[in-house]
């Protein structure tokens, strides 16, 4: 079933508008605050926004102007997971999954039998009569998504759906979804790249309310065009003019690389669209001072940060992050504030256009 939202909201400084195709899965993305949940909450019905309108498989939930529609939540069509379960704790997990059919008017055998082929679906009908008090939080979720699809939804909502589960649970719940996800239109609100990997079609990346980023997951983690994707991708990326095989940067000079298409290239010498050079922290080399030779990526910078990763030490500097073993740190004898030259090798660089 396919999508079609616009959404402004003024107290919210929120103003997006995005589609998502029959049997697409979406992930939104982007830094807390950025109007993420807003359009979730538009969409289900528990946030009116100010204008816009959103169609799902050609029926308005909701229109503004004149004429407007507004449809009351329950008649949406819409199924939502989010971070917690929120199930009923009076009532056993049958009668949880069961309750969306109840109360759209399905017989009590019904709806018990809906209950307990979802319940199936999830790894969970041997829970069927347990009370969730007696559920861990990783079963609870089951529970919690099979009561959202139990309603047979047009469109599903997932708001961080592993959030609040261990390490250790959370891996069964991503397979679980990719497999009742597959053939839904679905929207899923993540800030865990594994999750858009292995969950979503495309990523949409939302910044101060504003759509910045919108494309197919592995072209938005090869090549970020926004500084939350490149940090979801973990990549350096500078912007600026392309020119040639080459990035004009206003603060960091010119940087060379590869080109990632080819329709890129400018003639020698002349400056083109906007640009990015994008390039991973491994492939990133630190040096005291200036390396012998003529690199042709050198960049003067200030230490802000070190931290581990992985094997590894991640230095930061601004913008720009290196990848170096702690026998290297240690040699360098580096410290947020100390002055250094990150090196990077042109062959590591890929440049390609921003739009």
């Amino acid at each position: 079933m396919t999508l079609e939202l616009s959404a402004a909201i003024t107290a919210r400084d929120l103003d997006v508008a995005l589609s998502v195709g029959a049997a697409e899965t979406v992930a939104l993305m982007g830094p807390n605050g950025a109007g993420k949940s807003s359009v979730l909450q538009s969409l289900s019905g528990l946030v009116r926004p100010d204008a816009g309108h959103a169609l799902l498989g050609g029926r308005a939930l909701f229109r503004s102007g004149a004429g407007g529609v507004w449809l009351p939540p329950h008649e949406r069509g819409v199924g939502t997971l989010a971070q917690e379960p929120l199930l009923f704790p009076h009532l056993s997990v049958l009668d949880n999954v069961a309750f969306g059919p109840r109360s759209r008017g399905a017989t009590k055998a019904a709806a018990a039998e809906t209950s307990r082929h979802w319940l199936r679906e999830v790894d969970a009908l041997e829970l069927a009569g347990r009370k969730p008090a007696q559920l861990s939080g990783g079963q609870a979720q089951r529970v919690a998504l099979a009561r959202a699809l139990a309603t047979d939804p047009e469109l599903l909502l997932l708001d961080e759906p592993m959030a609040a589960l261990d390490v250790n649970t959370a891996p069964f719940l991503r397979s679980l979804l990719k497999r009742v996800l597959a053939g839904r239109s679905a929207i899923i609100v993540t800030h865990d790249v594994l999750d858009a990997l292995m969950l979503a079609d495309r990523i949409v990346v939302v910044e101060h309310g504003r759509i910045v980023e919108s494309g197919p997951t592995a072209s938005v983690l090869s090549h970020p065009r926004s500084t939350f994707a490149a940090s979801l991708a973990g990549l350096n990326v500078l912007t600026g003019t392309l020119r040639g095989a080459s990035v004009l940067t206003d603060d960091a000079g010119p940087v060379a690389g590869r080109l990632a298409v080819a329709s890129a290239e400018l003639p020698p010498g002349a400056a083109g669209p906007d640009g990015l050079a994008a390039f991973p922290p491994s492939a990133v080399s630190v040096f005291l001072a200036p390396p012998q030779g003529s690199p042709r990526n050198c960049f003067a910078v200030t230490v802000t940060e070190l931290e581990p990763h992985g094997d590894h030490i991640r230095v930061r500097a601004g913008r720009l992050a290196a990848d170096i073993s702690p026998a290297a740190t240690a040699d360098l004898k580096l410290l947020p504030g100390s002055h250094a030259f990150f090196v990077v090798k042109a062959a590591e660089v890929v440049i390609y256009p921003a739009s």
